[in-house]
C-alpha cells in the first residue's frame, strides 16, 4: 500500500483556514475482526463529545472529531496520520486502537509536532517513540503482574503453560511481561507455545498443554484468537480447574460473546469494571447504555474520559495549537470513570492502584472474589 505524503515535506503544523470548530483526528479499527475494540473506542468518544459540545467547555466552539479507519492495517494506520495531519490539519490524533499501529503512526505525529493519544496501546515502548506520545491505558506491566499476583494467591497456583501470538507487538509486549512476572514470583513455566494472530486451530499447542497437566494456562492475545483458543481447550476436555488468563486482549465482552461458556473462569485484570460503585461511572453506563443499547467495556471508558482529558486540555491550550496542547495534556488532572487521572513525565499514566481482576461467568465478567 502507497503512503501518503504529507501536505508539505517536514512542514510544522499550520492552523486551518477555518476557526469556527476545533476538528481533532482520530484512527481507530472500524472494520475488520478486530473492530470489537475499534467500535467500542468510538462510541466512547463519540458520548463524551455529546457531552463536551452540550456543555461548551471550549467557549462556544464545537469539538469535532474526523475518524479515520485503520481496519488494523499499519500502513492504513500511517496513511491515516498522514491525512489528517497534512491535510486535514488537525492539532492532535487520538488512537490507533492497537500498539502495533501506534509503532507505525506514532512517529509520524511525533515527527510532525502533533501530539498523539493512545487509548488502548498497552505494548511497552509506546511513550517512548517520543514527546508527542501520550497515552490513557496503562501498559500491561502495570496490570499483568496485578492479575498473575492475584491467581497465585488465590489460587495456588505453581506451573503454567504459556502461549502468545509471535506476529503482533501487543501480544509479544504482553508475552513478555508475563514472562518476567512468572520468574518473579517463582511460578514455573512448562512450556511456551506460538501462534499467529489469523490462526484459528490451536488443537495441536493445546494438546501438548493438556499432556504436562499445568495448574493455569496463560495466555497474550487478541480476542478473536482468545476466544478460539478457549473454545479449542474446552473441546478437548481441559479439567475446569485450569485456569485460563489474559492480558488486556481478553478485556473485552466479545470474548463470552464468542467463546460462550468456554469462557467461563478466564481471569484478566483490568483498569476499570462496569459494576464499579461511583457516581461517574454510574452515569456513564446509563448514558452509554441509552445511546447504543448496549454495555460499554473497559475501552469505551478509557476513550469516554480521554475526551473529555482531550477536551479540557485544548480549552487551557486556548487555541487549537498542537504545542500549547501537548503542555496542557502533560499537566492534565482530571477525575472520571476511571479514577482520578494525570499523566507521568513520560506521559503514560500515573495511578495503576484502580486495577482490578475480572472472572468471566455466564458470559459476563464480574469481580474475582
Amino acid at each position: 500500500m502507497a503512503l501518503l505524503p504529507l501536505a508539505t515535506a517536514g512542514a510544522i503544523w499550520t492552523a486551518p483556514a477555518k476557526a469556527e470548530d476545533v476538528t481533532i483526528g482520530a484512527i481507530e479499527i472500524l472494520t475488520g475482526p478486530n473492530s470489537r475494540y475499534g467500535v467500542a473506542i468510538k462510541n466512547g468518544f463519540d458520548l463524551a463529545l455529546d457531552e463536551v459540545n452540550k456543555t461548551g467547555v471550549l467557549g462556544g466552539k464545537k469539538l469535532v472529531i474526523q475518524y479515520e479507519d485503520s481496519a488494523g492495517n499499519k500502513d492504513q494506520a500511517v496513511n491515516a496520520a498522514r491525512k489528517l495531519i497534512g491535510i486535514s490539519k488537525v492539532p492532535l490524533l487520538l488512537g490507533p486502537t492497537l500498539s502495533n499501529e501506534m509503532f507505525a503512526a506514532g512517529p509520524v505525529a511525533n515527527e510532525q509536532k502533533i501530539p498523539i493519544v493512545g487509548t488502548s496501546t498497552t505494548a511497552n515502548g509506546i511513550t517512548a517513540i517520543g514527546p508527542y506520545v501520550f497515552r490513557t491505558s496503562l501498559p500491561e506491566a502495570d496490570v499483568i503482574p496485578v492479575t498473575l499476583k492475584t491467581a497465585q494467591a488465590k489460587f495456588g497456583i505453581k506451573k503454567v503453560a504459556v502461549m502468545y501470538a509471535n506476529d503482533d507487538a501487543f501480544s509479544k509486549s504482553g508475552y513478555d511481561v508475563f514472562k518476567a512476572t512468572l520468574e518473579k514470583l517463582g511460578i514455573q513455566t512448562l512450556t511456551t507455545e506460538t501462534f499467529g494472530t489469523k490462526d484459528s486451530d490451536f488443537s495441536a499447542q493445546l494438546t501438548k498443554i493438556k499432556s504436562l497437566n499445568p495448574d493455569a494456562v496463560v495466555v497474550s492475545a487478541l480476542v478473536e484468537p482468545a476466544s478460539g483458543i478457549l473454545l479449542d481447550a474446552r473441546s478437548l476436555g481441559f479439567d475446569e480447574k485450569v485456569r485460563f488468563i489474559g492480558g488486556n486482549g481478553f478485556n473485552s465482552p466479545k470474548l463470552g460473546d464468542i467463546a460462550g461458556e468456554a469462557a467461563d473462569g478466564t481471569m484478566v485484570g483490568s483498569p476499570w469494571f462496569i459494576g464499579k460503585d461511583d457516581p461517574a461511572n454510574t452515569k456513564f453506563v446509563a448514558a452509554y447504555r441509552a445511546k447504543y443499547k448496549d454495555d460499554p467495556d473497559q475501552f469505551a471508558a478509557q476513550a469516554y474520559d480521554t475526551l473529555h482529558i482531550v477536551a479540557n486540555a485544548i480549552d487551557k491550550a486556548g487555541a487549537a495549537d498542537p504545542e500549547k496542547i501537548k503542555t496542557a495534556l502533560q499537566a492534565a488532572k482530571y477525575t472520571g470513570v476511571m479514577g482520578p487521572f494525570s499523566f507521568t513525565e513520560n506521559r503514560d499514566p500515573a495511578d495503576a492502584s484502580g486495577v482490578v481482576v475480572l472472572e468471566m461467568k455466564g458470559g459476563k465478567f464480574q469481580i474475582l472474589k
